[in-house]
């Protein structure tokens, strides 16, 4: 079935392959209104239908995905931005401790978690394109309260907290990205669709950390701003891109009632948890390591004492130089999980995942407790231990990532054998619950990185003043969640 663009008039949700709406009929008509967005419009799109995808229908997915990456891409460095800022908030000039500034970089996680279930709704409400303009313009507001707070030292933690929270508006993007590239997409390419969609995303999180790295390498950790100018420039480009060149689909359907639905199958509560372990994981990490490896070297120079400005810029230069790494490895290998999991299966790559996290897991708590009962800075064994356990962590999350969500659209292409009715009502019940779960996965799965920097936060504070404690909890959750997917996908 071939595709048709309509730039002017309102579209019709005429196509057979359209996803079903499980409202009652004397609704639908007000529904269709509510959902077609009358701007750049595609109509009886099917990307199961093979000779149309040959003849084109495959470069305007692309199309769609390669901005929809993009978008997502600066969403994703703005709520991460403040993993950033805290590398230019030495405690002698803010007066911020570290366990402060771990709920600092907790609270725009919790943000952003919460809001991807109504970003999981709104490319269908207002449509992709539509959304993805809005979502980008909306993150200047708190780019701009960034800049003015970096630059205006002496505020409150609550006033830091407001606009760390808006920042948070960012990881919503996630949600409503994945969920418009799943209906652009055919089942056998979503595991490489949503994972190139999503690591390009991921991919946010380690570049903003090398911006902050190039201005604290080249101007000092003073100039905070400059951070916050290069994101007002992209933030621009990416809204201008997707206004150019994505389009919106007549036949994602807003239904709140499959976000309802899709609860009540054991496998999505399943699915969130592993979720939690996986991109939990990796947001949480990718929002704290700067932090952690900032305090490590502290550590090493200061004995306890209050750190000088000249220790603090050393220390947040070494922290910066290796921040970025572990997120750029956990964004890209993400792709190759989606992809893998397209071969192997999700559930076997899961569980494989969670059984090396939980090794790497116990690499780090080893070398952070060596180091703690070590007097002095950490020897070099303890670092590589430490750092190489914490790139191992990101690289294997990565992989989870891809692979968790590439069970979503495969369980409920499964469960939709046994709804009665022709195939195109199967398929559309599929997609419809795999767009909502992806969603509320999402939205579970970024809680756990609020739960990461909260269990750090608790073991700064505790008398070790390291992570240690945290990275306990942490290996054994890895442990149970391997346990899990053993036992119920494999």
């Amino acid at each position: 079935m071939s595709t048709t663009a309509d730039s002017t008039t309102e579209s019709t949700t005429g196509s057979a392959a359209g996803p079903v709406s499980t409202l009652a009929p004397e609704h639908t008509g007000r529904l269709r209104q509510l959902t077609a967005p009358r701007r750049r419009v595609i109509r009886d799109w099917d990307p199961e239908d093979t000779a149309a995808w040959a003849a084109g229908n495959d470069r305007i997915a692309r199309r769609n995905l390669v901005w929809s990456v993009a978008t997502e891409h600066v969403g994703f460095s703005i709520w991460s931005i403040w993993s950033v800022m805290v590398l230019f908030m030495p405690q002698a000039v803010y007066g911020f401790t570290p366990a402060d500034k771990f709920v600092l970089v907790a609270v725009p996680t919790l943000v952003g978690a919460v809001l991807r279930v109504p970003y999981t709704m709104a490319t269908a409400w207002f449509g992709g394109r539509n959304w993805a303009i809005v979502s980008a313009v909306a993150l200047l507001v708190p780019t701009v309260l960034t800049w003015w707070l970096m630059v205006n030292p002496g505020q409150s933690l609550t006033t830091f907290l407001l606009v760390a929270g808006l920042a948070g508006l960012g990881g919503g993007n996630f949600a409503s990205s994945m969920t418009n590239i799943n209906a652009f997409y055919p089942q056998r390419m979503k595991g490489w669709a949503l994972g190139l969609n999503a690591g390009g995303g991921n991919i946010g999180v380690p570049v903003v950390q090398l911006v902050g790295l190039l201005v604290i390498a080249t101007l000092g950790n003073r100039r905070p701003e400059v951070v916050c100018a290069v994101y007002l420039v992209l933030l621009a480009v990416a809204g201008v891109g997707a206004a150019l060149f994505m389009d919106n689909l007549d036949h994602q359907t807003a239904n709140p009632r499959a976000m309802g639905d899709v609860l009540r199958h054991a496998d999505s509560w399943v699915v969130s948890l592993l979720y939690i372990g996986t991109f939990g994981s990796f947001i949480g990490f990718g929002f704290a390591f700067g932090q952690v490896l900032n305090q490590t070297f502290l550590a090493g120079v200061t004995n306890g004492a209050t750190p000088t400005a000249a220790q603090a810029a050393a220390a947040s230069l070494q922290a910066a130089q290796i921040a970025f790494v572990g997120p750029l490895l956990g964004s890209v290998s993400r792709v190759f999980g989606g992809r893998l999991a397209d071969r192997r299966g999700g559930g076997v790559v899961t569980f494989w995942t969670f059984v090396g996290m939980a090794v790497a897991g116990v690499l780090v708590t080893a070398s952070a407790h060596a180091d703690d009962t070590t007097p002095g800075a950490a020897t070099a064994l303890q670092l590589t231990g430490i750092i190489g356990g914490f790139v191992a962590l990101f690289v294997l999350s990565g992989i989870g990532n891809g692979s968790v969500y590439k069970m979503i659209p495969a369980l409920f292409e499964r469960k939709s054998q046994a709804v009665p009715g022709p195939a195109v009502e199967r398929a559309a019940w599929s997609r419809s619950m795999s767009g909502a779960l992806i969603g509320i996965a999402g939205a579970v799965g970024a809680l756990g990185g609020v739960l990461i920097n909260l269990g750090l936060r608790a073991s700064y504070q505790g008398e070790s003043h390291s992570a240690t404690a945290a990275f306990v909890v942490f290996t054994l959750f890895y442990v149970g969640a391997a346990a899990l997917t053993k036992v119920r996908y494999r």
